[in-house]
Order: C-alpha cells, then sequence, then structure tokens
C-alpha cells in the first residue's frame, strides 16, 4: 500500500483548521514521518496513523514548524510499546536541536540517528538533495527500483504461468525463454518532499520523474516578492517545479495563514504552470493515493496488455 497521509498543512501559524506541518508515507513496508510539527501526534490519532506504523522520520530542516512535535511522536512511540528501530534523518548543522529534542522524549525507543551533510543516499532507496532557504535544508526523495512489465502473450507463446513468472523475474531467465523476451523496461516510481526553499537546483533534481511530489506553496504568485525575502515558493513556482520534472501528481501544501482556508487559487495558479500535472491543495487529514505506475504504450507492448509486476516478483 502507497498512500500519503497529511496530517497538517500549515506553515509557521496554524489556523483553526490547518494544524503545522505533518506527513505521513506509507510506502510497502515502511512509514516514513517527514517534518513532524507540533501537534502531529493527535493528528496521527484523527487520520489513523497508528505510531507503531512509523519506521523512519525525517526533517527537510530545524525551524520549529517542521520539527517540534518531535518529542510527542516519540512519546507516543514509548508508551505504545514500539519495540522496532526508528531511523531518524535530518541535517548535521541541526544536530544540537535535534538532539535536545530526542532528549525530551522518555527512554525505551530505539531512536537512530542519521545526520547528512551533503546529496546523496541516506538510507536504502532514499535520498537527499540540498535545498535553498535560510538555514541548511533538504527535500528526500525515494525511489523503487526499475522493474520489468510482462506481456501475456509472450509469456503464453512461452508456456510461462503462475509462479514461474516470478521465478523468472528473479532468475532472468527460465528454460529456453529470457526476461528481456518476454517483458519490457517499467520505471520505478518516485516520490519526492520538497519543504522550504526558494527555486533552486536540487529541488529540480528531486521532482525530475516524480509520481507524487509534495511540495510547499507558501505564498500566492501576487506574493513572489514575500516568497523571494523568505526563500519559499508560490504556488506557480511550485507547479513550474511539477512541469519541469514531468511530474505525475503535485501535493501543495504549507500554506501561509495569510490565506486563511481559502487556497483554492494557489491550486489554480500551479495548474497553469502545470497542465499534464494532477494538482492538489492538500487538507489536514487527507488520504491521498499514490498514482498508479505508468502503464506502458500498447505499441511499446506489441498491442498487447501488458502486465506490471512489482520489484520483488508480486501482482
Amino acid at each position: 500500500m502507497r498512500e500519503l497521509v497529511v496530517l497538517g498543512t500549515a506553515s509557521q501559524v496554524p489556523t483553526r483548521t490547518r494544524n503545522h506541518n505533518g506527513y505521513f508515507l506509507r510506502w510497502d513496508g515502511e512509514g516514513l514521518l517527514f517534518d513532524p510539527g507540533e501537534g502531529t501526534q493527535r493528528q496521527m490519532i484523527h487520520a489513523g496513523v497508528a505510531a507503531g506504523a512509523i519506521t523512519r522520520i525525517c526533517l527537510t530542516h530545524v525551524h520549529g514548524d517542521h520539527c517540534f512535535g518531535l518529542p510527542g511522536v516519540l512519546s507516543g512511540m514509548v508508551l505504545d510499546g514500539v519495540a522496532h528501530p526508528v531511523h531518524l534523518h535530518y541535517p548535521a548543522s541541526g544536530d544540537q536541536v535535534v538532539r535536545a529534542l530526542v532528549g525530551l522524549s522518555p527512554p525505551g525507543l530505539d531512536v537512530r540517528l542519521h545526520p547528512h551533510g551533503g546529496a546523496g543516499a541516506v538510507a536504502d532507496r532514499l535520498e537527499v538533495r540540498p535545498l535553498n532557504h535560510r538555514i541548511e535544508t533538504y527535500g528526500y526523495l525515494l525511489t523503487e527500483p526499475d522493474g520489468r512489465t510482462f506481456l501475456p502473450e509472450r509469456l503464453r507463446a512461452a508456456g510461462i504461468e503462475g509462479p514461474d513468472v516470478g521465478l523468472l523475474q528473479r532468475e532472468g531467465v527460465l528454460g529456453a525463454a529470457r526476461l528481456e523476451e518476454v517483458s519490457i523496461p517499467r520505471p520505478g516510481q518516485r516520490f519526492a518532499f520538497i519543504m522550504d526553499t526558494a527555486p533552486c537546483h536540487g529541488a529540480e533534481e528531486l521532482a525530475a520523474g516524480t509520481d507524487l511530489l509534495v511540495a510547499e506553496s507558501t505564498f500566492s504568485d501576487d506574493d513572489v516578492g514575500l516568497a523571494r525575502q523568505y526563500l519559499h515558493l508560490t504556488a506557480g513556482q511550485a507547479g513550474e517545479l511539477a512541469a519541469s520534472g514531468k511530474s505525475r501528481m503535485l501535493v501543495l501544501t504549507h500554506f501561509s495563514a495569510r490565506y486563511g482556508d481559502g487556497v483554492p487559487h494557489l491550486a489554480e495558479q500551479a495548474r497553469a504552470q502545470a497542465p499534464g500535472t494532477t494538482v492538489i491543495a492538500a487538507e489536514d487529514l487527507q488520504h491521498i493515493a499514490v498514482p498508479r505506475r505508468r502503464q506502458p504504450a500498447r505499441e511499446a507492448a506489441g498491442g498487447t496488455t501488458a502486465i506490471g509486476l512489482s520489484h520483488d516478483g508480486s501482482s
């Protein structure tokens, strides 16, 4: 199961209907919590996210609206008796702040700290890129390994069916049949999380080829001067980012309190820049499914209906 659970959508100042930041990503067997601001623990209860579902916590930076909920989340995990390790990723320059926040929670949880100080991989399939904000800030990219899409007519012609399909994917060859003869390449899915930043190369790298892109849109295009002053994105700039990266879905969030609950116009500004992208102005407690994998064109599949398999060989 792959879905984004939006726990909070406000920026520095919450509103009556928008909590501080918080985003939970279910991705197969992993549960990644991004930027837990104040009140995240309570929002998890409302959204139906169990504390034990969290396996990783990722902080883009250590401004309070992106991390002050960390002690409460960790405390809740201790109270729930979470036994598995929890990996905490964050910018190295925020180490003192992060250790202080972790120290506020009671003992009993295996929290493993992973500070990073540059672009690159921070865990299996999880990477970071530097962003352009007032303090050291990183965006996150989660990727699925590329796989293969099987072509039923070619499988039947080769006499391969049932569990043998998965065996062929794992081994690459089964009898006289080779994997590349009965399948075509399929790109793995990509999820990117981009918070406080001005437009920059790191954000462009993160957005490239994403199936689901979460991006801040703190300001309206009408307030581009404020965005430039505080190193944030406008809605239109978030749309440009999605368009340049050919993102399939853009989720806008981190809205300035100056707009109250009236953010539909921000989605319209983003859509104007990314007409080929599905754009959503996020609401608190919203569940958003990761888009289904792209299906190969019938021409590429030889006019057949393709069967997509996951990287582990399951359908």
